[in-house]
């Protein structure tokens, strides 16, 4: 039977591993950002009554990722060079590179819109299936987001709903306008 000292540490393992294995608050930011990013793209690029272009699409959502990330890590130098510490000049290159979650987060919907390109089905499944990927992964970012800040699960899962609702908003949109 294990002692309070063993319970004790294995309690603290687990806790360092959390803090150890937590993402920091841009990269929760990048992706939630980079997963609506791609649902509204995939819903704008996907026009009815035109020639379907799933690769042309894939290309549009993947360079307009690294433009929004390229963009935002500009903005974070650019407050930078604004702010009262002006010395602080190493590590500006590095507020771009640490944009990678919003690329990395609408990689899913490029393989899903290059899946049609192979023809394992038509560009409307592709965007249908790729807004309710990313629907999903949004509230399971929402969740993992919240669980990061220290609540427990029923308040992380509706962390994660309401930024589900996002991409339902999304879809919803989607629906009405074609």
């Amino acid at each position: 039977m294990p002692d309070r000292a063993d319970r004790v540490r294995s309690e603290s393992v687990t806790a360092g591993w959390g803090l150890r294995h937590r993402p920091p608050e841009q990269s929760l930011f990048s992706g939630i950002y980079g997963l609506v990013l791609a649902s509204a793209l995939v819903a704008a690029l996907d026009a009815t009554g035109e020639k379907a272009d799933p690769g042309g699409d894939a290309l549009w959502v993947l360079l307009t990722a690294l433009a929004s990330g390229a963009a935002h890590g500009y903005a974070h130098v650019i407050a930078q060079r604004a702010s009262a510490d002006r010395a602080a000049t190493a590590g500006r290159g590095r507020f771009v590179v640490a944009e990678w979650p919003l690329v990395a987060a609408v990689l899913p919907t490029v393989g899903i819109l290059l899946a049609a390109v192979a023809g394992w089905w038509p560009e409307a499944t592709a965007v249908n299936a790729a807004l309710l990927f990313n629907t999903v992964a949004l509230f399971g970012w929402g969740t993992w987001a919240a669980r990061t800040a220290g609540h427990g699960w029923p308040s992380s899962c509706r962390a994660g709903g309401m930024d589900m609702l996002i991409g339902v908003a999304i879809i919803v949109a989607n629906a009405l306008i074609k």
